[in-house]
């Protein structure tokens, strides 16, 4: 796993099942952790050294994200920007945040911020955080942020665009298909790659 990440955390080695198994069993018999604990606890688990912790904490959150606030945000951008990788950023965006903002539509400034910060893991989860929408999304606001962030050139950002467009592909195709089409070569290869990738499933 340490080199699957590219040698940038250290791994205890627990495999997933065990890991969730172990994380039921540390928790069974405790009380429900209210929100301030809930973000202290994962605040904690972010300074271990070992990645599973930081998996923990994900876990935890993402269970506990319908009880978050929008006095979490602080707390949520200092998790994707500290020990940033796909791996927990990618989970915070989508099952964390996500959720967040869409109890929270006033939040949406907050994704403006960080769609436009030169931060690119806080950039990548604002692209991101409608992944899991479907026809909730704010097609307007997504097809915008792709459109604000398509001339960057970094693969993770490039990759996000895609897969955000991929995953509205499921619910609005061909709105999918014509943004990709008025973007032409402003979007990178891989993002329209994998926006029509979606297109294609969604046909069948």
């Amino acid at each position: 796993m340490r080199a699957y990440m590219r040698g940038q955390f250290a791994f205890l080695g627990i495999p997933s099942p065990e890991r969730r198994r172990l994380t039921r069993e540390a928790l069974t018999g405790l009380p429900a952790l209210d929100t301030a604990e809930l973000l202290h606890l994962a605040d904690r688990l972010w300074q271990l050294p070992e990645r599973e912790y930081q998996y923990v904490a994900c876990g935890l959150l993402s269970r506990g994200a319908r009880r978050l606030e929008v006095a979490s945000v602080p707390t949520l951008e200092y998790l994707i920007t500290t020990k940033s990788w796909w791996d927990t950023v990618d989970v915070l965006a989508t099952h964390v945040v996500g959720t967040l903002v869409l109890a929270h539509p006033e939040l949406r400034d907050a994704m403006d911020r960080w769609l436009s910060s030169e931060n690119l893991w806080l950039a990548r989860a604002a692209i991101l955080h409608q992944e899991r929408w479907a026809e909730r999304t704010d097609a307007d606001w997504l097809f915008a942020a792709c459109a604000s962030r398509a001339g960057d050139r970094d693969f993770f950002i490039r990759k996000a665009i895609g897969w955000a467009l991929r995953s509205y592909a499921r619910t609005g195709p061909m709105a999918v298909k014509a943004f990709v089409e008025a973007q032409g070569d402003r979007l990178s290869g891989l993002s329209r790659r994998e926006a029509l990738r979606g297109v294609a499933r969604a046909a069948g």
